[in-house]
């Protein structure tokens, strides 16, 4: 918002039922511009994807589906630093020195970034709860309170006995259990 990230508004999605990218794609940009009517007066003046024209299509086809047509699209594809129109053959490039260009590789970038640390989040929770579920015992509320405790799998493995048996609920025998 006026050029600045507005971090308090990126959003993460799980994909349901995942089939390839531009599904994915479409999904996204559906639930998102769904989640922005519910909450916001007005929506953003311009829509980037990281992707070339198959995902620029995706994009734009999702976007008619809700009848959004004041949303300027593009898509910028990696490889050779491509820019993508909706429904044009042929993408545009810039400079490589562009201001343009290089404010569109800051907003992927920063959407890489996020995207990133989400799933490296998701991962390990998925591990460590695996984990934890071959535990006698220790039952999703103890999971929880371990979670909250320590914060990551590597802080949980790195834990002591005394350490473990100091988180609410846990105990000296379900610490010894845990190890």
């Amino acid at each position: 918002e006026d050029g600045i990230p507005k971090k308090k508004d990126y959003r993460q999605f799980i994909i349901e039922n995942p089939r390839d990218d531009t599904a994915s794609i479409a999904q996204v940009v559906a639930r998102r511009f769904k989640e922005l009517d519910e909450k916001r007066p007005y929506r953003p003046n311009l829509l980037v994807i990281d992707g070339g024209l198959p995902q620029v299509n995706a994009a734009a086809k999702a976007l008619r589906e809700l009848g959004i047509t004041d949303v300027a699209l593009c898509g910028l594809a990696k490889r050779l630093e491509e820019v993508w129109l909706p429904n044009n053959s042929e993408p545009i490039i810039f400079p490589r020195h562009s201001e343009a260009l290089y404010l569109l590789q800051k907003l992927r970038d920063e959407a890489h970034r996020f995207a990133i640390n989400f799933h490296r989040s998701k991962r390990s929770k998925v591990m460590l709860e695996s984990l934890l579920d071959e535990v006698p015992g220790l039952g999703e509320i103890r999971r929880k309170s371990l979670l909250t405790h320590f914060g990551s799998v590597t802080a949980l493995k790195a834990a002591t006995v005394d350490e473990l048996a100091s988180v609410p609920g846990i105990g000296g025998k379900m610490a010894q259990t845990i190890m």
